[in-house]
């Protein structure tokens, strides 16, 4: 049994949303055959109380707290050091030490990494071997937001897509493998980064399909005369605040105009103020923190995604097909979980009509709906288990350990 250094940039647990979902995951299969030594943040209060859930798992639990908007002030540091500020963001002192101790304590035969600005951790001990999970392309992802937004946070995005992908770049060179969520993404990573030297693979996301599994009993949160399009996802998220503000400008209307009792529900935690302010437009219900988001996706009428800035396979989605519900997606986002799109497995959409042309025959067709629905649910089943995804890790885990233990 190897002792493996585990950082994660936001504490792995109550497996909830996306992020926490994969780091959650990782962490329990390599739990089974592994001593698990967890550096990690806690940036919600309420979290604390899963610590001990996590020590359940592990050998050893270093968990610092991390307040959003002190860290964010703090991380300012980077215009002046001429680095990421995701980097400073994520860096203190209190992390760090505990690994310098840990080390001399324990001895230490690997490290795993989840999200890349992690690394920077592990990239101090460069004798100890790492795999990085990277997930997405996050440098992209700022490059995206960039000419979404006004001078000068565009300035702000384009620099921090610069600056962290030079990071990303770095860490992988040291890293003995990293991990990115689809083919697509390990693609755009080659492609801005030429002649990287270094090793690439896909470690895909996973849903649990036992939770997420269809059930007519669950309670209806809706009105007994309502139709119910329902988007989840966690709502202080830029990418959600403008799919679901882009989707209550140039989708709902029509569609209300053809379906008087439609409403769009947006189901999720910490919504922004743009978010909240779309509760005062007809037809549109913004819940919050939910105890249970399964109720909302087992009695609506179709899931949407109209994810116009999203990187990587969206557990949201995921979650969604799993519950055998009809799920009308943007075409990126679709493309990555269902690459033939003869399948029927999702409605992918590229435009404000093509969402209003699927989803109302999804309303008019129950018949179609519910074909749709069983199909996603039989792609989730086939092709996204965790346990089948995670065994890419076992692979290059098990090669380095071995490598060392003959060096």
């Amino acid at each position: 049994m190897s002792n493996l250094l585990y950082f994660v940039h936001r504490l792995p647990y109550p497996p909830n949303k996306g992020d926490k979902l994969g780091s959650y995951h990782l962490l329990a299969h390599l739990a089974k055959r592994h001593k698990i030594y967890l550096g990690t943040f806690v940036d919600d209060p309420d979290d604390w109380q899963y610590v001990d859930v996590l020590r359940s798992l592990c050998a050893e639990v270093r968990a610092v707290p991390l307040h959003p908007g002190v860290a964010k002030i703090g991380s300012a540091r980077g215009l002046l050091s001429g680095e990421a500020l995701s980097l400073p963001f994520y860096r203190k002192a209190q992390l760090m030490s505990w690994a310098r101790d840990l080390a001399t304590r324990v001895p230490l035969d690997a490290s795993v990494i989840y999200s890349g600005v992690m690394a920077q951790y592990a990239m101090v001990f460069p004798e100890l071997p790492m795999l990085l999970n990277f997930a997405d392309v996050d440098s992209a992802k700022w490059t995206q937001y960039a000419p979404q937004h006004r001078w000068p946070m565009s300035w702000v995005y384009a620099r921090e897509g610069r600056k962290l992908l030079a990071f990303e770049q770095e860490a992988a060179r040291a890293a003995q493998c990293s991990f990115f969520v689809t083919a697509n993404e390990v693609a755009l990573f080659r492609q801005l980064s030429p002649g990287l030297d270094a090793e690439l693979d896909v470690l895909g996301n996973g849903v649990d399909a036992d939770r997420f599994a269809p059930d007519d009993a669950r309670p209806n949160p809706f009105q007994a005369d309502e139709i119910p399009l329902v988007f989840t996802g966690a709502m202080d998220y830029w990418p959600n605040v403008d799919a679901v503000s882009w989707f209550a400008e140039a989708v709902l209307p029509q569609l209300r105009q053809r379906f008087a009792t439609l409403r769009f529900h947006i189901v999720g935690r910490s919504p922004a103020p743009a978010v909240q302010a779309l509760a005062q437009q007809p037809g549109i219900k913004v819940t919050g923190t939910v105890p249970d988001v399964r109720p909302y996706l087992q009695h609506a009428a179709a899931v949407v995604a109209p994810l116009r800035v999203a990187r990587g396979i969206q557990n949201k989605v995921l979650e969604a097909m799993a519950m055998g519900q009809p799920v009308v997606v943007a075409r990126n986002c679709a493309e990555v979980i269902s690459p033939d799109p003869t399948l029927a497995e999702l409605l992918p959409a590229d435009s404000a009509e093509d969402y209003v042309a699927h989803l109302s025959s999804l309303i008019e067709d129950r018949a179609l709906a519910a074909r749709v629905g069983a199909a996603g649910r039989q792609c989730v089943l086939s092709r996204f288990s965790w346990d089948a995804h995670l065994s890419v890790v076992d692979r290059h885990l098990d090669a380095l350990l071995a490598e060392k233990e003959t060096a």
